[in-house]
């Protein structure tokens, strides 16, 4: 496609890296923007600016957020014997939409992908194997999406945490095999938590 701006190309190029955003919906993103008064463009990047500079990943459960300690972590109503093992930010956004679960989380960024070239050394697996083995955490639930990627990152888990003295459960099969939880409707998903089963291999 060929631009009559150089600097429009430049942004239908960034809107493109989106996931899911083809050329011709950036290039409709791109022009809705130019067609913005000047500030509204300005706060929408300077947002953006300001998220990547400035978000943190909690230290004890690695969730975004503007501190030290997300806010999750540091409710002292939370039941922070019951840590739920999620692969996103995003599944903990479902998670909590359920209204169901009253835990903390463990947040991967991800799941052991050797396709994709990701390990266990490349996820916060010794985190959460250091939180279970300070003994305070009496129930780890595997949440995680039931891809074969999710099933073999589960497994791992497993191995890594069965020597210590917790309970390994994971969310019931309400979730269908193959489906992210990010698509998985609140219902389902809170049946599949409050339903929990003892993990198995």
């Amino acid at each position: 496609m060929s631009y009559p701006s150089k600097l429009l190309e430049k942004a239908v190029e960034q809107f493109s890296t989106l996931p899911g955003i083809g050329k011709r919906s950036a290039l409709r993103m791109a022009l809705h923007m130019l067609r913005q008064p000047k500030e509204n463009v300005e706060l929408f990047a300077s947002s953006i600016v300001g998220m990547a500079n400035g978000i943190k990943h909690c230290k004890v459960c690695n969730m975004v957020c503007d501190e030290e300690t997300c806010s999750i972590c540091s409710d002292p109503r939370r039941n922070r014997s019951v840590v739920c093992v999620v692969e996103s930010v995003r599944d903990v956004l479902s998670i909590e939409n359920t209204n169901t679960y009253n835990g903390l989380y463990h947040v991967l960024e991800g799941i052991i992908s050797p396709m994709d070239g990701v390990g266990p050394s490349d996820l916060p697996i010794a985190e959460l194997e250091e939180r279970v083995a300070q003994g305070d955490v009496k129930e780890v639930v595997l949440a995680l999406s039931t891809s074969m990627e999710g099933e073999t990152t589960a497994f791992f888990l497993y191995n890594r945490l069965k020597k210590y003295d917790v309970k390994i459960t994971a969310i019931a099969r309400g979730v269908a095999f193959g489906d992210d939880l990010e698509y998985t409707d609140e219902l389902t998903l809170a049946k599949s938590i409050e339903n929990r089963q003892p993990f198995k291999i």
